[in-house]
């Protein structure tokens, strides 16, 4: 029992009551109970395999299922019935734990090379905030890695005294944290939610000792998990199943170094030979320490490639001087996945070849730009190799891009930041709830053909049509305070259901307002065309009406329609990330 101030002289009283079975409830119950007050574990069964699509569970499967439905519900052993009322029955549906919409299991081929999935990826995994003058912490990322992000990136600069290695956003206000704290914390959580590898991508602005730093960090720090490819470069991305519990580097790496004599027959000769080795390539090949995709370089568009090129040349001289070029071989063993821009632009870059791979990284401008420019290249160059796409400089507040731009185009590691809550997250996280939440989905198969490459704004046919019913809403009583949604009355819900997808498929509609309900029971369905379902995603997002000022948010859900079980099936709603 609750109460609401009605013009603070007198207060409304108001009982907050469970919704009765919608109507698609009782006649399944009365289906499949023959007509009876109680269903048995036979019937039960029987409506599982037949309504629910779930025909692998056998008669004992479902007793024990009974079982727990009334442990649940009556929490009293003895004296229990063997059978489901319609209570009972009516809570096992709307029951998320007993009755999800999607499965919990990886399910797809995780034998394909990793430029075949979708990988789960953020973007500045350290920082807390803003992207100018948060805290850089291992926080974000342990929880990233526990919500089943696959992707974590690592700003790496000197510190103040050049000695040892800080994580930060460069130029920014942001306070740094010891790189060596977050290794330490990605070993410790990298596989609490999924054993499929985890990809570190660094942002290199080091010198080479201090790349060699780096080297020995991560050699102790993950040991054994750590991937190292048999070869500089691979023509070829192992597979997820192939790197199970592995942590894999992705960076760029230093350049190629002036080879040492093959053989020395004595000490002093190595060390002369050594030393004017090092000599020989500070003067004419100097390492490259500027980061695999750094967002100043290509956040200005007005910029031509010959002048990003000239200015990372200045750095590179500036920032190796007179350093040792020996630590380049044990730093560019860790690579396993190569990142870089060669020179050319986007023609040159989007390049496909036939003895290597490896990651391209733009911001979500010049990825717009290379869509509208070179849409097949793209379509191409991601079927073999690794495109990651992140957001622009300008999104300081930490907000984000649409990701499904970046996946309908095959982009692997679409990153986002996820130190927010914002519609953009929802369809990430969403996304990744298919394929057991491993943070690794298959890509479909037209973003993989050569002959026919996937055109996202052409003009499909339906390819399934999907229809979803909004029975009710529950909860929300016990998740806020009485008068959170309104002071003097009970909140007024509605609900938005709709699909992000291709734009052929993109669409929202809603359900009629719920007055002064906390349990609301809208029984509205809903059809939706779909011309692309392995992209779509359904939205469910319940809001509360408010006539003088903006709607009230509720909670929300996003779900991939690929992964959709049939039925009558519960999902919670997400008032928070």
């Amino acid at each position: 029992m609750g109460s609401y101030r009605m013009c603070m002289c007198f207060t409304r009283r108001y009982r907050i009551t469970e919704a009765e079975p919608p109507s698609d409830v009782k006649e399944a119950f009365h289906n499949y109970s023959d007509g009876g007050t109680h269903m048995n574990a036979e019937q039960l069964r029987r409506f599982l395999a037949e309504v629910q699509a779930d025909d692998r569970l056998s008669l004992g499967d479902a007793e024990k299922l009974l079982e727990q439905i009334q442990h649940r519900r009556h929490h009293i052993t003895k004296f229990r019935k063997h059978s489901l009322t319609l209570d009972d029955f009516h809570h096992f549906l709307f029951s998320v734990d007993f009755n999800p919409p999607i499965s919990d299991q990886v399910h797809q081929d995780m034998t394909a090379p990793l430029s075949h999935y979708f990988i789960y990826t953020g973007h500045n995994s350290y920082l807390t905030g803003n992207q100018l003058s948060s805290d850089c912490s291992d926080v974000p990322i342990i929880k990233a890695l526990q919500r089943g992000v696959r992707v974590v990136e690592l700003d790496v600069w000197p510190n103040p005294s050049k000695d040892d290695v800080h994580v930060l956003h460069g130029r920014t206000l942001t306070t740094p944290v010891e790189l060596l704290k977050c290794l330490k914390s990605i070993k410790e959580h990298a596989f609490a939610t999924s054993p499929y590898p985890v990809v570190i991508t660094l942002e290199d602005h080091l010198t080479p000792d201090l790349q060699a730093k780096v080297a020995q960090m991560v050699d102790e720090t993950f040991k054994d998990l750590l991937f190292y490819p048999e070869s500089d470069c691979l023509s070829e991305f192992p597979s997820p199943e192939e790197l199970k519990y592995r942590v894999i580097i992705s960076t760029k790496p230093p350049k190629e170094y002036l080879e040492q004599a093959k053989t020395v027959k004595e000490t002093e000769d190595r060390s002369w030979k050594k030393r004017r080795d090092s000599d020989d390539s500070s003067r004419r090949t100097e390492p490259s320490s500027e980061p695999a995709d750094h967002e100043q370089e290509e956040s200005q568009s007005s910029e031509s490639d010959t002048s990003e090129h000239k200015k990372d040349s200045e750095n590179e001289k500036k920032c190796n001087n007179d350093q040792s070029t020996t630590a380049a071989p044990a730093y560019k063993s860790l690579i396993a996945i190569h990142a870089g821009k060669p020179k050319g632009g986007l023609t040159e870059q989007l390049k496909v070849h036939i003895d290597k791979v490896s990651r391209l990284s733009l911001n979500e401008q010049t990825f717009e730009r290379a869509i509208l420019s070179h849409g097949k290249d793209v379509l191409r160059f991601t079927q073999k190799n690794i495109l990651r796409v992140y957001p622009k400089a300008s999104r300081v507040d930490s907000s984000n891009y649409k990701p499904l731009m970046g996946w309908m185009h095959g982009a692997q590691m679409v990153a986002l930041n996820m130190q927010g809550y914002d519609k953009s997250l929802w369809l990430m996280h969403g996304m990744f709830r298919a394929n057991g939440g491993c943070g690794y989905v298959k890509k479909p198969e037209f973003l993989m053909h050569n002959q026919t490459l996937f055109d996202p704004k052409a003009k499909l046919p339906v390819k399934k049509t999907l229809k979803v019913k909004v029975y009710m809403g529950d909860g929300w009583h016990l998740d806020f305070k009485h008068t959170h949604f309104d002071l003097y009355s009970p909140p007024d819900f509605y609900t938005r259901v709709g699909i992000a997808g291709v734009p052929a498929d993109e669409t929202m509609k809603k359900t009629k307002k719920k007055e002064d309900n906390w349990a609301p029971v809208w029984d509205e369905e809903f059809t939706f065309p779909l011309t692309v379902p392995e992209l779509a995603l359904l939205r469910i997002e319940v809001n509360e009406y408010d006539m003088s000022e903006k709607d009230d948010f509720a909670g929300q859900t996003c779900l991939p329609v690929s992964e959709l079980k049939p039925g009558i099936r519960a999902r919670a709603h997400r008032t928070g990330l």
